[in-house]
């Protein structure tokens, strides 16, 4: 067999916030139904059914003086750190958020210039050759930003590639919307850079599907859920439920179509890293995947879990997830020469990836 060009990942790295945000955070909250009415249940039970449903325990927040732009360069700083490489030598900077630069004391998106060329400048690249750009796809934007750099290796148009992803939920919240308590802030990154093999490696495939009909505003922009809050703030707003139905309908086979491209069987893949939104949810998906081959139970420690700690990072989840293991700081799991992983993710749009990977060695 000729050697063929494939897509590698050459490094990693992540920014995880400082601070710490227990459940006991938001004790003191007023929460409001989308009728505008409060909720008549105890703080307290509200807490622990969203624990019970969930998984989360605690998130991170970014601290006041720091936007997704900042935690964006220093996650690909620890991923340039990781690859060794020249930083100049990069072709393209991706970037995926869906937010932009949301400040502290003013909570307006800002995205001039784009938080992919605020980050090359941060990072003091002077080639005008790197070209960077943003991503906005929902929580599925990082995967998204994966495959695209796939596509400019596998054209010979790149050599290496920093693909980032990063958000600052914390700043969109609604503080009287119990689904608030799901979001958090992170950031992580990956270098992809092209290899020449004669047997697969590195990306073997991936599949995409958007659902943007009468789904596409299940995840949207709307006002507080307190109608005395002033009324030209819009705040992340989520159809929980549609969310999962759909999600656990279409995900399961998004990526069994991946691996069908890639000719893998599930019993060869050794992990899933898949969004963390929702503990409950994700066991659904996972547990739906194997039902489509059959198996009745997936294998134990199949898909590391970050989301008690870390909450929902959007975009920066995947990345985040893949750095801590390769870096040996998710307890229980290692990512070994050979494995076959499974990406994959779901968002606003409403839209859904999954990608199979081949780490080389």
């Amino acid at each position: 067999m000729d050697p063929k060009r494939f897509s590698i990942i050459a490094g990693n790295g992540s920014y995880i916030p400082a601070q710490k945000i227990p459940n006991d955070y938001f004790n003191t909250r007023e929460f409001y139904g989308p009728d505008g009415a409060m909720l008549e249940n105890a703080n307290e039970y509200i807490i622990r059914k969203f624990r019970d449903i969930t998984g989360i325990e605690e998130r991170r927040y970014v601290t006041d003086d720091m936007m997704a732009s900042d935690i964006a360069f220093y996650a690909a700083g620890n991923a340039l750190e990781s690859s060794k490489i020249d930083r100049e030598t990069l072709d393209y900077i991706i970037v995926a958020h869906n937010f932009g630069d949301v400040r502290a004391d003013n909570r307006r998106s800002d995205m001039v210039p784009s938080i992919a060329s605020r980050v090359k400048h941060y990072l003091g690249i002077k080639n005008p050759r790197t070209i960077p750009y943003d991503l906005p796809f929902g929580c599925a934007g990082w995967l998204q930003g994966m495959i695209q750099a796939n596509y400019f290796i596998q054209s010979g148009d790149a050599d290496r590639i920093l693909v980032i992803g990063a958000e600052t939920l914390s700043r969109i919240s609604d503080p009287h919307d119990r689904d608030s308590m799901i979001y958090a802030d992170g950031a992580g990154a990956v270098i992809v850079e092209s290899t020449t093999s004669d047997q697969p490696v590195g990306i073997l495939s991936h599949y995409t599907e958007s659902y943007a009909n009468e789904q596409a505003f299940i995840l949207r922009m709307d006002q507080s859920y307190k109608t005395a809050q002033p009324g030209d703030v819009l705040y992340l707003k989520m159809t929980g439920r549609k969310v999962y139905e759909l999600a656990l309908k279409t995900v399961p086979g998004v990526i069994k179509k991946s691996l069908e491209k890639a000719g893998i069987h599930i019993d060869q893949v050794n992990k899933i890293l898949i969004h963390q939104a929702n503990h409950k949810m994700d066991e659904a998906i996972v547990q739906q995947l194997y039902n489509l081959y059959g198996i009745k139970q997936p294998p134990a420690g199949i898909m590391p879990m970050t989301i008690s700690k870390l909450g929902n990072t959007s975009v920066a989840t995947l990345p985040t997830l893949y750095d801590l293991i390769r870096t040996d700081k998710l307890e229980g799991h290692q990512i070994n020469p050979g494995n076959i992983l499974v990406f994959a993710s779901v968002g606003a749009g409403i839209n859904m990836n999954a990608l199979v990977y081949k780490v080389p060695g």
